[in-house]
């Protein structure tokens, strides 16, 4: 095995186990179940392809797992097509309790998420293996560039970025988290968040 070999191997190690261990020092909240896109106001944000489940009490043809479709929308009988991208699970069990009152006496429904299939981040660069991965609960840069397989030769550790959707950039400097410096920078990422290794 060669001299750069190893130490590729070595810093894979190294960057698997700061990502285990490493504090969640973070700029937003996630709940257990992958909820990526929670906010401590808002909870989480339904997505594309996320799988939900919906339960009508006392009504069990109207309860099911539903997923939403790529235009955001659901279809549950009765209502018919609703909109759920970019609504919480509260919101859209309070929009499925409204359209059900022409149909039933006082419906009680709860939606819950099955599957967070719209969550996911981006690593480009230099790293073992770039591109698209889900984000199944609470990510760190630090786990996703493990996912990623780390650096390649010749990354510049001290300058990476993570570009947000709405356009913010936030800079991690890897060795300073490596080192124990500054573990603050082990951010927690947010879904559409690409990681860019240079």
């Amino acid at each position: 095995m060669t001299t750069a070999r190893r130490a590729r191997r070595l810093g894979l190690c190294l960057l698997a186990l700061l990502a285990l261990a490493a504090p969640e020092t973070v700029a937003a909240q996630v709940d257990a179940a992958g909820a990526a896109r929670s906010t401590p106001e808002t909870g989480y944000v339904i997505g594309a392809s996320d799988v939900l489940q919906v339960t009508v009490w006392k009504e069990p043809d109207l309860t099911r797992d539903v997923t939403v479709r790529i235009d955001g929308m659901i279809t549950v009988p009765l209502v018919g097509d609703i909109q759920a991208a970019g609504r919480t699970p509260g919101q859209l069990a309070a929009t499925l309790t409204q359209g059900l009152k022409q149909f039933i006496a006082a419906p009680r429904v709860t939606v819950g998420v099955g599957q967070t299939n719209s969550a996911r981040f981006y690593v480009v660069g230099l790293v073992g293996k770039s591109g698209e991965f889900l984000m199944s609960g609470r990510t760190t840069v630090l786990q996703a560039l493990a996912l990623a397989g780390g650096f390649r030769d010749f990354a510049k550790t001290d300058s990476i970025v993570i570009v947000r959707r709405d356009g913010s950039v936030v800079p991690v400097n890897y060795k300073r988290i490596s080192d124990g410096r500054d573990v603050s920078q082990n951010v927690l990422l947010l879904p559409e968040d690409t990681i860019v290794v240079p």
